[in-house]
């Protein structure tokens, strides 16, 4: 047996001004694709796993494109390259294959094309034909579509946020596409939309409300069912499609799966207005944090880098330094230039130099501060989440008065450490943290903080999401709209059909 494994993962904000390009994708070729992925606690990784340990078949490396962080719209230059490069290898090699293995986010836009992840499936199809099975792995911040559902044989989808079930996901689809292959299954894809955007500390799948309904969909998958989850969407991806919905696969008949959807989705639409973030406003934050005594974790998910926003903010640092602030603070900012000028003054120089603003001057402007350049270092380091390569390009380290700045040259995911521990500077040490994303590992950051303040600072995947100016989402769509009757209703998908 011959199974290619390929993948296209990317998050994008529509609202960040600047577009994202094939160069911010790390992108693996044929036998790399599976070198690179065997190691790695990824969706790759656990089908690789699963494939290998089964004994018997063939993994075709096809190719692997990998945004290096979230960012803006997809270039239409950038999608058309890698779209050629992601069917290349169907081209290829689908004479020769058993089946072929997806690994995909859901929430990648390009400039001409807002459901990418469809497209590369419907093209696929028209290659491989309608008998050729599937299996595709999603992000639950995807945005679920018709088309990915009619051109997928299986799919599983995350069932934890903060997302620790990277390589899991890959095992559940690797061993239902087994199934399949072996005549076991006849899968049957149920989807039912629901017209709302949640965020916050409620969408944590351990604790939050969320936890109600999406334990009802995998006691599904593990029980009676194949597959089942539930897609948050990401807000910030403005396109026709966006919503929260929930997903299970059957086997053969859908009608069982129809009726605990449309349960799970009457379960779920009572629950959107408490599924939002409270958030606080930039003066209160400065004076809570100011006139704390223990740790305090600053999230900063306006200027999440993983959710797609330019991470240039210095909202937050500058309300600091305003205020006159003693504190101690850490704050990722990207700033290429401000890391140019560290590098030519070298460690040790004292530098004269503005922060922030570079990339979505709209928002925010550059903040002048008088700096020690205390660390440069390449940018390169490994996530402590799943082991997977980062890269924030050259990368400088400041410190002015009790403000230390880690600025890199380009945006790289906040949703752990790594950045932080990669230049020598461990967060727990400091008073005040600013994290740029919505949910991480308590571990990383929240366990042993006196408080946790969710900051109303502006940016392009603000969880204000009324504020964001979303044109392109079908509406009514809570909370851009409210005050409006909603009925679930079930679609079927039948797999290979």
């Amino acid at each position: 047996m011959r199974i290619l494994i390929n993948e296209c993962k990317q998050e994008i904000s529509s609202f960040n001004p600047v577009p994202s390009t094939y160069h911010d994708f790390l992108v693996h070729h044929g036998t790399d694709v599976i070198s690179y992925h065997r190691p790695v606690r990824s969706e790759p990784g656990g089908a690789i796993q699963v494939f290998e340990e089964r004994g018997g078949i063939e993994l075709i490396g096809g190719f692997s494109a990998k945004g290096i962080t979230s960012a803006g719209t997809l270039s239409r230059e950038g999608f058309r390259r890698i779209a050629d490069e992601f069917l290349a290898p169907v081209r290829a090699h689908h004479a020769s294959v058993n089946a072929l293995y997806f690994a995909l986010h859901g929430a990648l836009a390009s400039e001409d094309i807002e459901d990418c992840e469809g497209y590369l499936l419907e093209e696929t199809r028209k290659i491989v034909g309608p008998a050729m099975p599937i299996a595709v792995s999603l992000d639950l911040h995807g945005i679920l579509t018709d088309k990915i559902l009619e051109h997928s044989t299986v799919l599983t989808v995350f069932h934890t946020n903060p997302h620790v079930d990277f390589y899991q996901t890959g095992q559940r689809a690797a061993l239902l596409l087994l199934r399949y292959l072996d005549g076991a299954t006849k899968p049957v894809h149920v989807r039912v939309p629901i017209p709302a955007l949640v965020r916050g500390s409620n969408c944590i799948t351990s604790a939050g409300l969320i936890k109600g309904p999406l334990d009802r969909a995998i006691a599904f998958e593990n029980g009676e069912g194949l597959s089942g989850g539930i897609f948050i969407g990401n807000p910030f991806t403005d396109v026709v499609d966006l919503c929260s919905n929930v997903f299970l696969t059957a086997d053969r008949s859908a009608a069982q799966a129809q009726a605990l959807a449309v349960d799970i989705a009457n379960q779920f639409w009572p629950m959107r207005r408490e599924i939002q973030q409270p958030l606080l406003s930039l003066a209160e934050t400065t004076r809570l944090a100011m006139n704390a005594n223990g740790r305090i974790v600053l999230v900063d998910a306006a200027d999440a880098t993983s959710s797609g926003a330019s991470g240039d903010s210095n909202a937050i640092l500058r309300a600091f330094v305003e205020a006159g602030s003693t504190r101690t603070l850490l704050t990722p900012v990207v700033d290429k230039p401000a890391v140019d000028a560290a590098f030519r003054a070298g460690i040790g120089a004292e530098i004269d130099i503005t922060v922030g603003g570079t990339l979505d001057p709209r928002r925010f402007t550059p903040l002048p501060l008088h700096a020690k350049v205390r660390v440069l270092s390449d940018g390169e380091m490994r996530s402590e989440s799943h082991g997977e390569a980062w890269y924030g390009g050259p990368t400088a380290v400041l410190q002015s008065g009790p403000f230390t700045v880690v600025v890199t040259s380009r945006p790289v995911s906040l949703y752990d450490r790594s950045l932080f521990l990669s230049v020598g500077q461990d967060p727990a040490t400091f008073d005040m943290t600013v994290v740029k994303s919505p949910l991480c590992q308590p571990r990383f950051f929240n366990d042993g903080a006196e408080m946790v303040l969710n900051i109303d600072a502006p940016g392009a995947t603000s969880a204000n999401v009324k504020g964001l100016g979303h044109i392109v989402a079908r509406r009514p769509l809570y909370p851009l709209d409210d005050n409006f009757d909603y009925t679930p209703t079930a679609k079927v998908f039948r797999a290979n059909a």
